[in-house]
């Protein structure tokens, strides 16, 4: 990257994300009295999986039966991988922070009592409101503006650099302390928002030695219209599924389960006919909009015409995995170094399934104020600004600018090999291990392509380092898998169909080059017995 940056700034947080957790964090950090910076790869309150469609919320009423329920059947649902206290602590913590959307003027419908009714957020509004929260906490907000590496030095993350991915400005923050929330890695596979959500922060954050846990649970597929981005697998419970020669193959509920089966065979259709009455129709239109419109478009009544269907793979974002978190205030494994939302592990709250809307939005709004808040202590006890210190950049991949270098780094033929390794179904989905050991051994092949230069074109440095993330996340997921010896969660392997209680432990993977993988152990696996483990 060229040295000479166009915008330089001293913050004490600088938060790079703005999703929901990257807008609580730097709202939160903001209101614990810190100057807060926070850069987006979009424009903040519309980029991001959330701002365009919406989400349900997990929220459970303060009744100490309910509470202790949920949370041992969230504990045995994800493999007993997650932690009882984390779960608690989302329960207990998001009505708070729901309870200060509405203030801020959120619209939540009222039950027949005035109560309101906090369990759904519509995105474009949610994210309008917290745009403007974080404007009025007195956070700097740069918009389009993609952090491409961390700053760092021996004591740890000290600020990152980027570049306006518009105009073409490098820009520079320097600050004790960096939260990333730059999501999951959903490796451009045109879901509905989906498409920022390239992995470079999880590279960012590995090159400065951070940990990350999880990244085998990744085999996340959402069904949507074979011609649309919107994934709603919600609106197959009143779908009926069918061949390519009409013949029914799933209806209700169970549809999904057969649908990757079916796919491997030949095209798919659906017709929202089980909605039969327009009362159902009606709350499902009112319900998810967004997943109407592209069927209307194309002249489709999905309620009574066939509409293709396609899988499109979610990876890291819906999956679990991501950055390790070492303490309650959401730091990781390097000092200054604090993660939130989906570039966490969920590891400690869903354990080895995905936690869906309700869970993943919930963790995003409690692990962006944890981060939030654990970043704004440390970075205001430091003995000074970051910019007395000697801080270098970290990153090393998809960077490189060589004026006389013989090779040009070629995007989009990278890109293009890693989703033939990560998307299709019968390797990510139906994983058996001689396939994934030699789609991983494909995936490490591409490496040294990654020190091809790049241009000074901003926008071919952007594309560069989404796939330089994209080949990171495809390596770390498919190592973890191969460790991971049993079927687990949203983890299966054909040779090891059974869950394996000796392996309750989660998996620590780091390192680019060479990628490093040790055991972690769950604080209650000693207490299960075998029979216990067994029980999913």
């Amino acid at each position: 990257m060229a040295s000479k940056m166009d915008i330089q700034l001293t913050t004490d947080v600088l938060v790079l994300g703005g999703g929901p957790a990257g807008a609580w964090a730097a709202w939160r950090a903001a209101s614990k009295g810190a100057r807060v910076v926070l850069a987006d790869k979009g424009f903040l309150g519309s980029s991001g999986a959330t701002a365009p469609g919406g989400t349900t919320l997990l929220v459970i009423p303060p009744v100490a039966k309910l509470r202790e329920d949920a949370v041992q059947s969230r504990l045995k649902a994800g493999g007993y991988l997650s932690e009882n206290a984390w779960i608690h602590r989302v329960l207990d913590e998001v009505e708070t922070y729901l309870e200060k959307v509405g203030e801020w003027g959120y619209p939540f419908p009222k039950d027949d009592n005035g109560n309101p009714l906090r369990t759904h957020l519509h995105g474009p509004e949610y994210m309008k409101l917290m745009r403007r929260a974080v404007r009025q906490a007195g956070v700097r907000i740069l918009d389009q503006s993609p952090a491409l590496e961390l700053l760092h030095d021996a004591n740890g993350v000290g600020g990152a650099r980027g570049v306006n991915r518009l105009t073409g400005q490098e820009w520079e923050v320097r600050s004790n302390a960096v939260v990333l929330a730059t999501g999951g890695c959903a490796f451009l596979s045109n879901g509905l928002g989906c498409n920022v959500l390239t992995g470079e922060g999880l590279l960012m954050a590995a090159e400065t030695g951070a940990e990350l846990s999880g990244m085998e649970f990744s085999r996340q597929y959402a069904p949507s219209a074979a011609f649309g981005s919107v994934t709603r697998g919600r609106m197959l419970a009143w779908s009926t599924l069918y061949d390519q020669e009409g013949r029914v193959i799933g209806r209700g509920d169970r549809a999904f389960g057969s649908l990757q089966q079916h796919l491997l065979k030949g095209p798919v259709y659906a017709s929202i006919n089980l909605a039969d009455t327009e009362e159902k129709r009606r709350f499902l239109r009112h319900a998810h909009p967004i997943f109407f419109m592209p069927l209307e478009r194309a002249g489709i009544d999905p309620f009574r015409d066939k509409f293709p269907l396609t899988l499109r793979y979610e990876g890291t974002m819906r999956g679990t995995g991501g950055l390790r978190l070492t303490g309650n205030d959401c730091r990781t494994s390097v000092p200054g170094l604090y993660a939130a939302g989906d570039a966490a592990s969920r590891e400690k709250v869903t354990g080895a399934i995905s936690g869906g809307g309700a869970y993943n939005a919930s963790w995003a709004i409690c692990s962006g104020n944890w981060a939030g808040e654990g970043a704004a202590e440390y970075a205001l006890s430091q003995a000074g600004d970051a910019c007395k210190r000697n801080l270098t950049p970290a990153g090393r991949y998809g960077l490189v600018q060589h004026s006389d270098a013989d090779r040009l780094m070629d995007v989009p033929q990278i890109i293009s090999a890693i989703q033939r390794e990560v998307f299709p179904l019968s390797i990510n989905f139906f994983r058996s291990e001689p396939v994934i050991r030699a789609s991983l051994d494909r995936l490490h092949g591409l490496v040294p392509f990654l020190h091809d230069s790049v241009t000074d074109d901003h926008r071919h440095r952007v594309r560069a380092r989404e796939a330089a993330g994209m080949v990171a996340t495809a390596r770390w997921m498919y190592s973890a898998a191969l460790a991971r010896k049993e079927s687990r969660g949203l983890h299966a392997f054909a040779e090891y169909p059974q869950l394996d209680p000796r392996q309750t432990h989660r998996l620590l993977v780091s390192g680019v080059d060479r990628i490093h993988i040790r055991a972690e152990k769950v604080p209650h696996a000693s207490e299960l017995t075998p029979e216990e483990g067994m029980v999913l």
